[in-house]
C-alpha cells in the first residue's frame, strides 16, 4: 500500500470517528437529558466528556494533517472552490465544538455535584443544555456537508 493510500484510510477512518464519536455522545447525552435520571446523567455526561478527550479530540488533530497532506500529494489548489468550502465548514465546526466541550465539562461537574449531593440540578445545567445542543445541530450539518464535499468534489462556482 502506498503512503497517500495510508493517509488517505487515515483520514476517512478519523472522519468516521469524528463524526461517530460525535454523533454517538450527542444521541446519548440528549436522551439522558430527558431521562430524569441524575444518575445517568451523571454517568453518560462524564463518558461524552472523555469520548472527546480520547476520541475526538485526536481525530481533530488528525483531520487537517492528513487532509493537507492528501491535497498537497494530489496537487489541488486550497482556493479548489470544494475543498476551501470544506476548510471553511470544518473550521466553523471547531468554532461550534469549542464551547460544546466547555460546555460538557461544566455539564459533567454540575451532574456529579447534585447526584453526589443528592440535590436537584442546577437552572444552569439546563441553561448549558439547551445552548449544547444548539451548538451542536449546525456542527453536525457542517460536517454531514464536508462529507459530501470530499465525496463528491462537486464544481461549485468557476
Amino acid at each position: 500500500m502506498t503512503t497517500y493510500l495510508v493517509i488517505k484510510w487515515i483520514h476517512v477512518l478519523s472522519s468516521v470517528v469524528l463524526v461517530g464519536t460525535g454523533f454517538g455522545t450527542a444521541f446519548y447525552m440528549f436522551f439522558a437529558n430527558r431521562s430524569g435520571s441524575l444518575d445517568a446523567q451523571a454517568v453518560v455526561s462524564r463518558l461524552v466528556v472523555r469520548a472527546d478527550w480520547w476520541f475526538t479530540t485526536p481525530a481533530v488533530l488528525i483531520q487537517p494533517a492528513s487532509g493537507l497532506y492528501l491535497v498537497h500529494w494530489a496537487g489541488w489548489p486550497l482556493t479548489t472552490p470544494w475543498l476551501m468550502l470544506s476548510i471553511i465548514l470544518f473550521v466553523v465546526t471547531g468554532a461550534f465544538w469549542l464551547p460544546v466541550v466547555w460546555l460538557q465539562l461544566r455539564m459533567a461537574a454540575m451532574a456529579a455535584a447534585s447526584r453526589r449531593d443528592r440535590s436537584e440540578l442546577p437552572a444552569a445545567y439546563w441553561r448549558y443544555a439547551r445552548w449544547w445542543e444548539a451548538l451542536g445541530y449546525p456542527a453536525f450539518v457542517a460536517m454531514l456537508v464536508v462529507f459530501y464535499l470530499m465525496v463528491a468534489k462537486p464544481v461549485l462556482w468557476a
